[in-house]
């Protein structure tokens, strides 16, 4: 019998695959060589090959031309699993991910019915790696105005596929979005605010699948984030600083009014108007005014410090000020309050609660990356801050 070459892109296609991935063989009969034949072997191809692949780009798993792939799992040394998804003719399937830098990968193939394969490969390690910090902290409670905060270790470039990967989810479809700004630090941050403040009781949680993304000029991000809080009591801290009032509302209602005494205006003393959120409840603290470039001011240990500003801006007491509580600005910028009324507001108030803060004695309204400023901008406005719009 005269033997027939076979074409010559089939020689060519199974050498390929034969040394870009390990195939195992199946039984059966009744293969394309008709009844009795033996069927061919199970061979799939990957687009990922070697020990330092190219990480950031889908695995993509094919079969042998007149193969049908049935089910492909694609496992990471750290026994992490690659979601995905078969096409419809089964020729190929493709990660809903991309592949992580640094990290060796097993593929498995079941192919008809009975047949299977194997690959390995792996990916080069990243040259830099990108992290970053989360607030509010996992599993607390915080206020009604408090955002979802991302501060990155390095620049984000790719600004958008990153937010790509950032899923809020909210247990009442809380309406939101991201917005990027430079953190006070000087670093890149993204924050996630609702169109208005958080309803109470609404549970946010945060998938940060970023594992194999690449943030650009600050490198790889090598692994997920997931975060999750409580919205607490709706509560809003009014200050109007001509009236030099602090009033607490709770539900609508109000259960505090204090006199206070805020920064002396018409300088760099003045206060900040604006919507602010409190940042943290810092109890007992030493201000010291050459950290806010106030020259030797003052020097004092302060009780019931709560923040609300990165430049320094606090609500705290102030019994030195007791003269101008209700009457006067004298401060240094600070909202300062008797003993006795600090210390109630303080045990009040949670983190995340918005303080609001009114009035012309003011030296401008709080930039946004100062703290959490969001709320200064507008529900438009503050959408044109992502990356997506």
């Amino acid at each position: 019998m005269r033997r027939i070459p076979l074409p010559a892109l089939f020689v060519t296609t199974a050498l390929a695959l034969t040394l870009g991935a390990c195939s195992g063989g199946s039984g059966g009969t009744g293969g394309p060589g008709g009844a009795g034949a033996e069927e061919p072997p199970a061979r799939i191809s990957v687009n990922l090959t070697g020990t330092k692949a190219a990480p950031g780009t889908p695995v993509v798993v094919k079969a042998s031309e007149g193969q049908t792939l049935k089910q492909v799992t694609v496992t990471d040394s750290r026994g992490g699993t690659l979601a995905g998804k078969l096409a419809a003719d089964g020729a190929s399937w493709t990660s809903e991910r991309p592949a992580a830098p640094g990290t060796a990968y097993s593929v498995t193939a079941r192919i008809g019915e009975k047949g299977s394969a194997t690959a390995t490969f792996g990916t080069a390690p990243a040259d830099k790696v990108n992290k970053l910090s989360l607030a509010p902290g996992k599993d607390t409670t915080v206020g009604i105005g408090q955002p979802l905060s991302i501060v990155f270790d390095h620049p984000v470039k790719n600004r958008a596929e990153v937010e790509r990967h950032l899923k809020v989810t909210t247990s009442n479809g809380t309406v939101g979005s991201w917005g990027w700004m430079q953190d006070w630090s000087g670093k890149d941050r993204i924050d996630w605010r609702p169109k208005e403040y958080w309803k109470p009781g609404t549970k946010v949680t945060l998938d940060a699948d970023l594992n194999g993304i690449d943030s650009g000029a600050g490198g790889w991000f090598v692994r997920d984030y997931t975060t999750g809080f409580t919205i607490g009591k709706s509560q809003v801290v009014k200050i109007d600083l001509d009236a030099h009032r602090l009033r607490l509302l709770r539900d609508g209602r109000q259960v505090a009014d204090v006199p206070m005494s805020a920064g002396t205006p018409g300088g760099e003393k003045a206060s900040w108007r604006g919507k602010t959120v409190l940042m943290a409840k810092e109890g007992t603290i030493n201000m010291r005014s050459e950290t806010v470039g106030l020259g030797d001011a003052y020097d004092k240990m302060v009780d019931y410090s709560m923040r609300l500003t990165w430049s320094g801006m606090y609500a705290h007491a102030a019994p030195w000020n007791a003269a101008y509580f209700g009457n006067a600005n004298k401060s240094s910028g600070c909202i300062g309050m008797s003993d006795a009324n600090a210390r109630s507001v303080y045990d009040q108030v949670q983190v995340g609660d918005p303080f609001e803060i009114t009035g012309s004695d003011a030296k401008g309204t709080q930039a946004l990356n100062n703290g959490y400023g969001e709320w200064n901008l507008s529900w438009a406005e503050w959408q044109t801050k992502s990356a997506l719009r």
